[in-house]
């Protein structure tokens, strides 16, 4: 018979292997970002129109809120898988953040761009400009909520609630969360092929993809 406490211990483990993954793949990004920052050295910079820049600063953004849900959750929760998790995320996803704040500053670019946010995925990728087609441009006109945000007041709610309640809805929020950054990552690795973004990108695809299964598993736990 198998002991009561069996599940939660096998979760817990799964959500530490996923932690070390991370961590992991945050090495390999600052790696990538070193050994970028040197090939790169001769080429001209991205511009401040950028897909490039454009990526950096939004994703700096959607970071900073991943990390803003994550200590909520944590301060919110007594589980051990959430706060684990959330843990691991603000960490990441923090790092990340300035991470990407470096590379502006390496380009000799603001924080802030001249266009409004999202602009950059308005335009067209290498595999569009072949078709002559822009089919990003109607899902996310400029200055539209980059994908998977959390609305303000999902933020309050989310502030307001405790226990199962605040797991759940962190749990929905995240997995949205992730998913925009997927999105984000997608259409960057369709626009550029600079040697620091591209490493980053497919980071942010292993890692969220992997902790998208993860957080889908602990919601069914809590429905």
């Amino acid at each position: 018979m198998a002991r009561p406490d069996a599940a939660p211990v096998t979760r817990v483990g799964r959500v530490a292997v996923l932690v070390a993954a991370s961590v992991a793949v945050v090495v390999v990004a600052v790696v990538a970002f070193s050994v970028g920052r040197l090939s790169t050295l001769a080429e001209s910079p991205p511009t401040d129109t950028s897909a490039e820049a454009g990526f950096a600063r939004d994703m700096q953004v959607h970071h900073q809120q991943g990390v803003e849900l994550a200590m909520i959750v944590r301060d919110a929760s007594d589980d051990p898988d959430v706060r684990l998790l959330a843990d691991d995320i603000a960490t990441t996803q923090a790092q990340q953040s300035g991470q990407l704040y470096g590379w502006l500053r390496g380009w000799g670019l603001p924080q802030a761009g001249a266009e409004p946010s999202m602009t950059w995925m308005t335009r067209a990728s290498a595999d569009d400009a072949a078709t002559h087609g822009v089919h990003d441009a109607d899902a996310h006109a400029p200055g539209t909520p980059m994908p998977g945000l959390a609305t303000p007041d999902q933020v309050a709610a989310l502030r307001a609630a405790t226990g199962v309640d605040a797991e759940r809805r962190f749990l929905e929020l995240m997995i949205a969360h992730h998913r925009g950054a997927i999105e984000m990552a997608d259409a960057a690795l369709a626009r550029s092929s600079n040697d620091l973004v591209v490493p980053f990108a497919n980071s942010i695809l292993q890692s969220q993809e992997a902790e998208i299964a993860l957080m889908e598993d602990l919601l069914a736990g809590r429905s």
